[in-house]
Parts: structure tokens; sequence; C-alpha cells
């Protein structure tokens, strides 16, 4: 299995790929415990509780099995993170992007780029 995954990573395409979904792995979990936190109560809380583990630990899965360069690729993973972070938000909490998050948001991209293009 890590032979498949390090030769997916191996290129671009399968890279970005894994990264898109480590990403949203990272943020489904994190709106689990959201929704575990403060929209739900008994057997839904706990659900939710037990879906944001496991996404969590197949997200840590995810970025650790492949033999990458994690920090090269993180200005891309970060990007991905918050545009799938805000997708998620929409879809499950009906959270719509403010101006500042907007605002931010572009300068992450940005910053994203320079990560991904310094080499």
């Amino acid at each position: 299995m890590r032979t498949l995954i390090d030769h997916l990573v191996a290129h671009r395409s399968g890279a970005l790929v894994l990264l898109a979904l480590a990403a949203f792995l990272e943020a489904y979990g994190d709106s689990c415990f959201q929704s575990a936190l403060y929209r739900a109560s008994g057997v839904a809380r706990a659900l939710a509780v037990v879906a944001g583990a496991v996404s969590l630990a197949a997200y840590g899965l995810v970025v650790n099995t492949p033999r990458w360069d994690f920090g090269k690729l993180l200005g891309v993973y970060v990007v991905l993170f918050f545009l799938l972070a805000q997708i998620l938000a929409r879809v499950r909490f009906g959270q719509s992007p403010t101006l500042p998050i907007f605002l931010g948001g572009a300068l992450i991209c940005a910053g994203g780029l320079i990560i991904s293009l310094s080499g």
C-alpha cells in the first residue's frame, strides 16, 4: 500500500489529490467536533465525536504515509484546507464567508502560491 501511495505522490496531480483528501478529512473532522460540542446532544453528539476522531485519524494516515517533503507542499495544503473549510462551513452550518474571510483567504492563497513557486 505504501508503495502505491509513494508512486501516487511522485506525480504532481497525485500529490494534489492526496493533499485535497487530507485537507477534507481534517476540515470534516473539525466540523464534526464543532457539531458535537455546539449543535448535537445525546447519541448524535457521541456519533459526531466518533466521526470526528475517525476522520482526523484518517487525515493523519493520509498525510504521514507518503514519503514526501510535506514542508514544500505546506503552502498548497493550507490553501486547500482553507477552501475546503469554507465549503464545509457553508454546506454543514450555513455560514457564508464575510469580507474579512475573503480578504484573509486571498492572502492565504497568495502565500500558498509564493511557497509553491519558490521551490
